[in-house]
């Protein structure tokens, strides 16, 4: 806070005491990097005869706060000294002083004495992971667009695309197309500077530099930087001070036009308890969803991991694979190992006879079974995180409900049971409310992109065979 001095006239005080004032007020939902770069540095200077003249450090800052601010701060100005106000904003180039510098000539000295900052630190690179390059991220109609974006991202960072949001199911690979953005951007520029981790990481390491009084170094190792990739941030929903930062963050690379990529399990629209000011950022760039491949981009992952691996695979038992194997890729990928552990055992060469053994044994008996209402409400309880006591309970927040209805939905399109056994399961509730939920996920889905892949790639973990 500025000191007052004796020789300080009334005037003077009472404009630093408002200004005090206003910056308390603009600080409760401007990010705190505009807050010290653009505002905090402005110094009110004279008022006279409803005209208030404020000094900015430099031509950039004034025309910044002018473009931005001017309006607002006429009307808190107005409102502190009880006064219709316009705004003067004078740019005025200052030297740069340590407080002991400071004079008493006047409000300038003490608002705009600065002290040196620790230098910021490098981020600190992660490691690639080899296997994820865009040369071998197979390309289907399921994620075309996704990879698309990632490509688009990769060859001009804060380009065309930004932020770029890419989400859809565990294992069909998000977390590919961030490590591929980040290996071509390094293969051209080992020395640029980005940021991969995922929310979940954000978050403990943010908690961790709160504890130890460290915030400001962590805010400058995630901001110093060109590029910034965070995975699964759907980890932060319901965390109000990590979306609170994670926001701020947002906001800072943005204005600077630093390339942001997300990625999430699901839409922005569906992330029910994330802050809708995210949200509604996270929409503002390219949203693009990866979906399960079709049959045949499945069996293409499958000849290009065999490939990787250096195993000799037939067509046809990779085929034999993607047709008959259930789940992500991942599970599919999996598969194909247990196929060339057991031919390498029995000493054979993976053969469609072979793979159908080993189906048989690990996933056929999985793909056959109809999954049970308690095993539907946990997937959609998982999906919103949202409580099963929630969904099954009689709260009527508009979260809650979406997931209660989507629950219905899955539960008559998989059990195929009476309207009144499900409103039973539902918490005794009448078979009309049951009718009622079905109906309108029904109607959302027709419109709702999103939602149809949502509630469908839901249907498939539940049902693989569907």
């Amino acid at each position: 806070m500025d000191q007052y001095s004796l020789e300080d006239s009334d005037l003077q005080i009472r404009l630093r005491g408002a200004w005090e004032q206003v910056l308390r007020r603009l600080g409760s939902d401007t990010p705190p990097a505009w807050m010290d770069r653009f505002l905090k540095p402005l110094v009110p200077v004279e008022c006279a005869d409803g005209l208030l003249v404020m000094t900015a450090p430099g031509k950039f800052v004034c025309e910044w706060v002018s473009k931005r601010y001017r309006e607002k701060l006429q009307a808190m100005w107005s409102d502190e000294l009880g006064e219709e106000i316009e705004l003067e904003l004078v740019a005025e180039p200052r030297e740069r002083q340590t407080p002991m510098a400071a004079t008493s000539s006047g409000l300038a000295p003490a608002a705009t004495a600065v002290v040196a900052m620790p230098a910021t630190p490098e981020p600190q690179k992660f490691k690639l992971i080899d296997r994820y390059s865009f040369d071998t991220f197979i390309v289907g109609q399921s994620n075309r667009l996704a990879f698309a974006g990632a490509q688009a991202v990769a060859k001009d960072p804060g380009g065309k695309y930004n932020p770029l949001f890419i989400y859809g199911a565990s294992g069909l690979g998000k977390t590919h197309l961030l490590h591929s953005i980040a290996r071509d951007i390094w293969k051209r520029d080992p020395r640029f500077l980005l940021v991969y981790m995922s929310a979940q990481q954000f978050a403990e390491e943010f908690v961790q530099a709160l504890q130890n009084n460290r915030i400001d170094q962590f805010r400058r190792a995630q901001r110093n930087v060109g590029v910034w990739l965070l995975d699964d941030i759907q980890f932060i929903a319901g965390k109000e001070k990590t979306q609170e930062e994670v926001f701020h963050t947002f906001n800072y690379l943005h204005s600077l036009g630093k390339q942001i990529v997300i990625c999430s399990d699901r839409a922005p629209r569906e992330l029910h308890l994330l802050d809708e000011r995210l949200r509604s950022r996270f929409e503002a760039g390219l949203v693009a969803d990866v979906q399960l491949p079709d049959t045949e981009t499945r069996c293409a992952i499958v000849l290009k991991k065999a490939e990787q691996e250096g195993i000799a695979l037939a067509t046809d038992v990779a085929m034999h694979l993607a047709e008959s194997v259930p789940g992500n890729i991942r599970i599919l990928e999996g598969a194909l190992t247990k196929l060339v552990a057991q031919a390498s055992i029995e000493g054979l060469e993976p053969s469609v006879e072979l793979a159908t053994s080993i189906i048989e044994a690990y996933y056929k008996n999985h793909g056959m079974q109809k999954p049970g209402f308690e095993q539907i409400v946990q997937a959609v309880s998982s999906h919103f995180k949202i409580s099963i006591d929630e969904i099954r309970g009689h709260s009527r927040k508009a979260p809650i409900v979406h997931a209660r209805h989507v629950a219905v939905f899955i539960t008559r399109e998989l059990t195929g049971d009476s309207w009144k056994h499900i409103g039973a399961l539902f918490g005794d509730r009448d078979h009309t409310s049951m009718m009622h939920g079905y109906q309108k996920i029904s109607e959302m889905m027709i419109r709702d992109r999103d939602l149809r892949s949502s509630v469908k790639q839901l249907i498939r973990n539940l049902c693989p065979e569907m």
